[in-house]
């Protein structure tokens, strides 16, 4: 379970530190690299068996329905295999930085089954808003149930 969250600097090659812990949970759950892959206006971090079987889900949607065929374009286009190297760092590509507006600060958020890496303006806005809107979201999130969405 990947939960907490942290603040790391991404060096001029666009890597940023994993934290010691989630590494070891990358570890124990996979031995394949993680997928980084776009996501919102973040990007996430999945061990490599739960991003495959997230990806069989997705493949397994009407493939003549345009809304499955954007987000299968979105989601699949913006995965890329990202291993940690022996420093614990991961190398994020050009065009997921770009995405996701990642530039100097990155908070690295567990959020469960995977981490999210954002740019910290945009996850302190991101906070700042669900902060405001917290008993509507609540209530919202309530009223599913067990719902499992995308």
């Amino acid at each position: 379970m990947f939960r907490g969250r942290s603040v790391h600097s991404i060096d001029a090659k666009g890597r940023i530190s994993i934290p010691v812990g989630w590494r070891v949970e990358f570890e124990r759950r996979s031995e394949k690299a993680p997928m980084l892959v776009s996501q919102d206006r973040c990007l996430a971090l999945y061990p490599a068996e739960d991003w495959q079987a997230y990806e069989l889900e997705l493949l397994d949607k009407p493939r003549f329905d345009p809304s499955v065929t954007r987000i299968q374009r979105f989601m699949f286009s913006g995965a890329a295999e990202c291993p940690i190297d022996k420093q614990g760092r991961i190398l994020i590509p050009p065009t997921l930085r770009e995405f996701a507006g990642l530039v100097s600060e990155v908070v690295v958020a567990g959020v469960g089954t995977h981490l999210e890496l954002w740019d910290k303006s945009r996850f302190d806005a991101e906070l700042a808003m669900t902060q405001a809107q917290y008993d509507e979201i609540s209530a919202s999130v309530a009223r599913l149930g067990n719902a499992k969405d995308f």
